[in-house]
């Protein structure tokens, strides 16, 4: 499920999407009368429109406008509202909800998406019956449904709902739902079959088998297709069938190949018959080499199991003078790094990640990357050039480069009685300085942090002249240290000399002079007198 976008959020809208909204809120009015028949009736009715789209196109096939085809294609799908939707989900096995809300724009992009998949799916035969409902509009019956965002997609299976955990594109859709409702792998037998097949995917998993049901690893193909949610499986008995789906097959004998529509086109598998290993080797394969982000594929990019990415972000002209040098380094690195591309000047997908690196303004090419096991994250700092992004990548896969830590530039401590600490001198003035560091840690978003400065300010100047003692802040949104672990702002840490591994924590609800008193309890100082009165 899609997290619920604010109305204004900005996406990107094709043209022709217009007459479908024009469409949809039309189809919105049209619901508020009640439906008197039973879902039989709704059924027979929409058959009856489906006929007379087929009898037009048979009567005028090259004439068809696009918005006919988008017409046609959400006729297939049932508009749902609050007197029929029980009764479809009940009265039918199969039943794809999808939860929108008018002007939502994600649901907008993925409207003709699912009808699409829809229009694929009547072809093919599949039982499945495709619905929408407009969430806003009937908010209890979304709710009845636990449609909790926008857009949201259910399966349901004799009343009972599942949650859609597949891709977007249509393609994506057709592949999800006919595993969960059908069989799991197609069979191709024929060469007008297979060519047919592959006008319409473009992804898929091809396994050859002479002798289907004694062919050894055929019985593993198939649990491994079962297991899998994403990728169409293709079988086929035929020699000719599976060299027209796979080109570079050299074989006639049992034979499993991932085929993509990118650089690296064809990959043969050559593992054992297992369908784990036959998985793992699909999840080390299915990503292109370079992986351009989108809203529609973080949640399988970040799902991916290579979790050491390596994320470029570039306009799209600068990217594309790296993009081939990016494949050939990509191939090298194959099922260790991850090479995703995002366009910087994507703000909603750019800039939460350059806001980790503390880069809000980049307007050139930077390369970084993240080890999602590690929660850790890296940045190339030298000239983003092919060679340096391979030495750079190399060292990744090998563990040799540095993690990396927001760091502000090293400011002017020479006035104030509480210095500055940033994190590329949290070393030299916190961890490995002699004195004590009386640390205050603040964010610029913190409502408490402002008052609570002012007490350190005080109190850095009622021990002014005191022996080893020195008074820091740090701001840490805008800088990082690996020994500064810190999630609650604000937060003051006492580094007594001689333990700054263990630094003590103060209470940010204790006054002034309570924070005196801990200080002198803490310090204890033998040549002067307590200054615990402010």
């Amino acid at each position: 499920m899609l997290m619920k976008p604010k109305p204004n959020s900005n996406f990107s809208i094709f043209p022709f999407l217009l007459l479908l909204l024009c469409f949809l809120i039309v189809v919105v009015r049209s619901s508020d009368v009640a439906v008197e028949g039973g879902s039989d009736e709704e059924l027979d009715d929409l058959e009856q429109l489906l006929a007379v789209d087929e009898q037009l196109q048979e009567d005028r096939p090259d004439q068809q406008s696009e918005a006919e085809t988008v017409s046609k294609a959400q006729r297939i799908v049932l508009e749902l509202n609050g007197d029929n939707t029980k009764r479809l989900i009940d009265g039918n096995e199969f039943v794809m909800v999808l939860g929108y809300a008018p002007w939502c724009a994600r649901s907008a992009e993925l409207m003709p998406r699912f009808a699409e998949a829809a229009t694929d799916l009547k072809e093919m035969g599949s039982p499945v019956l495709m619905a929408k409902i407009d969430g806003e509009r009937y908010s209890k019956v979304a709710s009845q449904l636990e449609i909790k965002g926008f857009p949201t997609l259910l399966l349901f299976l004799n009343g009972t709902s599942q949650p859609y955990t597949g891709g977007f594109s249509s393609e994506d859709i057709v592949i999800w739902v006919q595993k969960k409702t059908g069989a799991s792998t197609m069979i191709l037998n024929t060469v007008d079959e297979a060519q047919r097949f592959l006008k319409k995917h473009h992804t898929f998993v091809v396994g050859l088998f002479e002798k289907s049901e004694d062919s050894p690893g055929h019985d593993e193909f198939v649990k491994a297709a079962s297991l899998d949610n994403e990728i169409q499986f293709v079988e086929t008995r035929s020699s000719v069938v599976a060299k027209l789906l796979f080109p570079d097959l050299k074989t006639n004998n049992v034979f499993v190949g991932m085929v993509k529509s990118e650089a690296e086109r064809y990959t043969a598998y050559d593992g054992p018959w297992q369908a784990e290993k036959i998985l793992e080797f699909l999840n080390s394969n299915k990503f292109p080499l370079i992986t351009k982000l989108t809203e529609s594929n973080t949640v399988r990019v970040y799902a991916s199991p290579v979790k050491l990415q390596v994320m470029v972000f570039s306009k799209t002209d600068d990217f594309e003078t790296l993009a081939q040098p990016l494949e050939d380094i990509a191939r090298q690195f194959k099922s260790k790094l991850m090479f995703i591309y995002i366009d910087i000047s994507n703000e909603n997908l750019a800039m939460p990640f350059l806001t980790l690196f503390g880069i809000e303004d980049a307007k050139k090419t930077v390369v970084a990357a993240f080890n999602n096991n590690l929660n850790s994250k890296f940045l190339l700092e030298s000239d983003p050039s092919a060679s340096n992004i391979e030495e750079f990548c190399s060292g990744l896969a090998h563990g040799t480069v540095s993690p990396y830590y927001k760091s502000e530039p090293i400011p002017d401590n020479q006035n104030g009685s509480v210095v500055a600490v940033v994190g590329r001198t949290f070393d030299e003035l916190v961890l490995k300085s002699r004195d004590n560091v009386f640390l205050e840690v603040h964010t610029p978003w913190c409502l408490t942090c402002e008052g609570l400065s002012k007490q350190v300010e005080k109190l850095s100047k009622h021990f002014k002249g005191f022996e080893n003692l020195v008074f820091a802040r740090i701001d840490a949104s805008a800088n990082e240290h690996p020994k500064l672990k810190v999630d609650d702002y604000p937060t003051i840490l006492l580094y007594k000399t001689g333990e700054k591994e263990k630094p003590l924590k103060v209470s940010t609800k204790s006054s002034a002079k309570e924070m005196a008193v801990f200080i002198n309890k803490e310090l204890k100082p033998k040549d002067r007198s307590a200054k615990d009165e402010l």
